[in-house]
């Protein structure tokens, strides 16, 4: 059997533009399809959005002046000093728990050595009694 040119060069064209036919065109895209509701679970959608916060400007600092210097100078960045000086009295154990979490956990800008001139701050402005 003896395949002409010109009858495999029709075939191939008719196979793509069958194909074409019923996938579509490559370069049509469809939008993708809405999620399907989830009934059963009882689950609601919701739908994410920008805002924007207005923080709070505090001109507050830290009392104790030379004392107080390191802990304005590292923590003011992220807190107000009265958000500081409310909270509850801890040991000196647990205030440097609280300031390794910030530098480790959360990443403050804190120079090492300048740690325990906060925690010793802390403990002595809001420690245990």
């Amino acid at each position: 059997m003896q395949i002409n040119g010109a009858a495999l060069g029709f075939a191939v064209a008719a196979i793509a533009g069958l194909t074409l036919a019923f996938i579509g065109h490559p370069a049509v895209q469809l939008p993708p399809p809405a999620p399907a509701a989830v009934a059963s679970s009882g689950a609601t959608a919701f739908v994410l959005k920008s805002v924007s916060v207005d923080l709070p400007i505090s001109t507050e600092v830290f009392p104790g002046g030379a004392t107080a210097e390191t802990i304005n100078a590292n923590c003011l960045s992220c807190h107000s000093a009265g958000m500081v000086l409310t909270q509850p009295n801890l040991t000196k154990a647990a205030w440097h728990g609280i300031v390794d979490k910030m530098i480790h956990a959360y990443k403050a800008p804190v120079d090492a050595g300048e740690m325990a001139a906060i925690v010793d701050y802390l403990a002595t402005t809001k420690g245990s009694k």
